[in-house]
């Protein structure tokens, strides 16, 4: 779902498939969350709370918060050295200690029942939300196995692979995967000119 644009090609939420590795994607192609409003869009569009949640008091702290914790998870997906895997693994584990939002059954006007919020919600509780769907995913031995990074050379997007076989190649098949194949037809075309 789309709610803007850093880069044509690139919506401001890549959907990877796990709202963890949705985090992740808002550091390419560039700093997607580059202030509260642009986190605030963020926060709904991954659904961590209903829309029409009203999210002013989100600020820098709650900045500073999001991409600590996508640096974190990022080297517990890729890898890195034990010291800073063990790092990441502490503070991941940290941020899910926290109370996720609350959700709760509400009648409208109209008599529906829609889904809000006990009350507004907390930079740490949605961090919490965030971190426990991370340890999910790491602990989850069918979802891990699932993690691919994009092929392009270019793009470090990391996604959860459903497709049948598990033979997904690239973050998108529109951008990414458009582009590798114009780049081999380039290739085999200067080879058929040679």
């Amino acid at each position: 779902m789309a709610l803007g644009s850093a880069h044509p090609a690139y919506p401001v939420r890549f959907d990877a498939g796990r709202v963890s590795l949705d985090l992740l994607a808002t550091a390419h192609p560039g700093e997607r969350l580059d202030g509260a409003a642009a986190l605030s869009a963020w926060i709904r569009g991954a659904g961590l709370v209903p829309d029409g949640t009203v999210l002013d008091h989100a600020d820098g702290a709650w900045l500073a918060g999001f991409r600590e914790l996508r640096t974190h998870i990022g080297v517990l997906v890729r890898g890195g050295d034990p010291l800073s895997y063990g790092r990441a693994l502490r503070r991941v584990n940290e941020a899910a200690r926290g109370a996720p939002p609350a959700p709760v059954a509400v009648r409208t006007e109209d008599g529906r029942l829609v889904r809000e919020l006990a009350g507004p919600p907390g930079c740490a509780a949605l961090l919490a939300a965030v971190a426990r769907d991370a340890v999910e995913l790491l602990t989850d031995p069918v979802a891990r196995a699932a993690v691919r990074e994009c092929e392009a050379d270019d793009c470090p997007l990391v996604y959860l692979d459903t497709s049948r076989g598990r033979r997904r190649r690239w973050c998108s098949s529109e951008v990414c995967g458009n582009r590798e194949r114009v780049a081999r037809h380039r290739r085999r075309a200067a080879l058929a000119r040679a």
